[in-house]
């Protein structure tokens, strides 16, 4: 699922490293091929699901510069997360945190407990 500007998500900001994911179903295949038996997400703690959006990424600190000619604007930089909208992401349980978002169940996963990514090559 791409995030346009006419969906639920629009509205819905990712902070930092953090991806929201959709879980997919158990028997939900790829392309590709790639699915994890309902054993390996039960005896492993490993889930599967489909990145909806993502975070800016790692701040970066800015140094810190007095000089009176600059404006006070702090602008932060980011180092940008590996996830992309509508990558199929396997990720720990342990750290995503569930949530509900309009009677859907999403996971909020911080970018260090993804796994792996699957992406499509046109993306």
């Amino acid at each position: 699922m791409r995030l346009t500007t006419d969906n639920k998500f629009k509205k819905l900001i990712v902070i930092g490293d953090r991806v929201l994911i959709r879980p997919a179903k158990p028997n939900e295949r790829t392309e590709t091929g790639l699915y994890l038996p309902p054993g390996v997400g039960e005896r492993e703690k490993v889930q599967q699901g489909y990145v909806i959006k993502t975070g800016p990424g790692y701040a970066i600190p800015m140094p810190i510069e007095e000089e009176s000619w600059k404006g006070s604007e702090e602008q932060v930089k980011y180092v940008p997360l590996q996830a992309k909208e509508g990558d199929l992401a396997i990720f720990l349980l342990s750290g995503a945190t569930e949530v509900l978002y309009e009677n859907d169940k999403y996971y909020i996963v911080p970018q260090s407990a993804i796994l792996m990514l699957e992406r499509e090559e046109d993306m």
